[in-house]
């Protein structure tokens, strides 16, 4: 299955800071389209391995993972804090969780119950906010409030399409 590492993109932040509210609706379907997909695969699908890539269940348990780390930049730019945290994969369990006792849909609803707490989150903000400022620690960026949405919801969008070319597979 080909696949651009999600490492290797490069992105434009060029959204004007209004583009926010339209980005966290994208970003707020992110559990429908998750519970839709889980609801669509076939009974053992979800743990069915393609290639040497994740499993179904694992992008789903990586995407629950990452979201305490959005949460976390989020909050630091609420803050007003110059640099966001990096990203540590070195404790990424995604690959060795063990997916069989996992329900599909218990998992689906994981993943909601924590992208809903980052929507609230960002629902209560003001436009004012939405232009704030921070440098991204991998990409060596300043992005902006709108920017690290953008780049959030890419993240799902690249797991999801992940997931789509699995369940053709299988």
């Amino acid at each position: 299955m080909p696949k651009w590492p999600w490492i290797e993109r490069k992105f434009n932040f060029d959204y004007p800071p209004t583009k926010f509210p339209d980005v966290l609706e994208r970003f707020r379907g992110a559990p429908v389209r998750v519970s839709d997909l889980v609801a669509q695969t076939k009974p053992g699908g979800l743990m069915r391995r393609v290639d040497d890539g994740w499993t179904i269940q694992q992008n789903i348990g990586h995407l629950i993972r990452v979201e305490m780390l959005w949460y976390r930049r989020f909050e630091q730019f609420l803050a007003s804090e110059p640099e966001l945290c990096p990203a540590d994969f070195s404790r990424d369990l995604t690959t060795d969780a063990d997916p069989a006792d996992v329900d599909g849909s218990a998992i689906a609803g994981e993943f909601r119950q924590v992208r809903m707490r980052t929507v609230a989150l960002l629902t209560g903000i003001g436009e004012d906010d939405w232009a704030r400022t921070a440098l991204h620690p991998r990409l060596q960026v300043p992005m902006r409030l709108v920017d690290l949405l953008t780049f959030a919801a890419e993240h799902d969008d690249y797991h999801l399409a992940r997931i789509h070319a699995i369940m053709r597979l299988l």
